[in-house]
């Protein structure tokens, strides 16, 4: 499987994430998303007519939909499965808030930046919320005791919204989710999300 790939782009990551965390390779092509916009170049926009970044190929099949690759690499790993639609819904909708204000700030988009955190800061409560109460059932992943494509699609732009100018210090139930998907073996990094045993070596 090729996977068109931005190292700063949360989507992209998240497949990345998914792929180490069971076991499959892919091979990433790297596209240089900023400030060269390949993305939308006529090579690329063969791939995707939509100009936006991942893009997974595996044989003649192409998705360009984060939540459908996702779905495509735990097809037949039951383990990563779950009832996970709604979650991935509001994936698509932290991408939206949180990860357009770290757009905005790391990359200088134009955004409506003062919405992008509002909406974003609204989104986190609900997640906190829910996950303080998956805690008081002796949960402490989205939909349950073990992780599924609901936690990967939800975590990366969650974990970069101080990117964006958005703080995770009043989220506790945020954080401990966060750490519990950063000790799963396999957990792989990116810019601006640690390795866990990196996070404790700092303290």
């Amino acid at each position: 499987m090729i996977l068109y790939d931005y190292v700063l782009s949360a989507s992209c990551y998240k497949i990345r994430l998914m792929a180490a965390l069971s076991g499959q390779k892919l091979e990433l092509q790297a596209v240089n998303f900023h400030p060269a916009r390949e993305h939308k170049s006529p090579e690329m926009l063969k791939l995707n007519p939509g100009g936006t970044l991942p893009i997974l190929r595996d044989e003649d099949l192409i998705m360009t939909d984060s939540s459908d690759m996702l779905r495509h690499l735990t097809r037949n790993l039951p383990e990563w499965q779950g009832d996970d639609d709604g979650w991935l819904d509001f994936a698509r909708t932290l991408n939206e808030t949180l990860g357009m204000a770290r757009l905005h700030d790391v990359l200088g988009f134009e955004v409506d930046i003062d919405a992008a955190r509002k909406r974003g800061v609204h989104l986190l409560r609900l997640l906190e919320a829910h996950l303080t109460e998956q805690r008081f059932d002796g949960m402490i992943f989205l939909t349950g005791d073990t992780p599924t494509i609901a936690d990967i699609a939800c975590f990366p732009n969650t974990a970069l919204a101080p990117d964006g100018g958005v703080s995770l210090d009043v989220y506790p139930s945020i954080r401990l989710w966060m750490r519990a998907l950063r000790s799963l073996p396999g957990f792989i990094e990116m810019p601006g999300i640690h390795r866990l045993h990196e996070l404790e070596a700092a303290e």
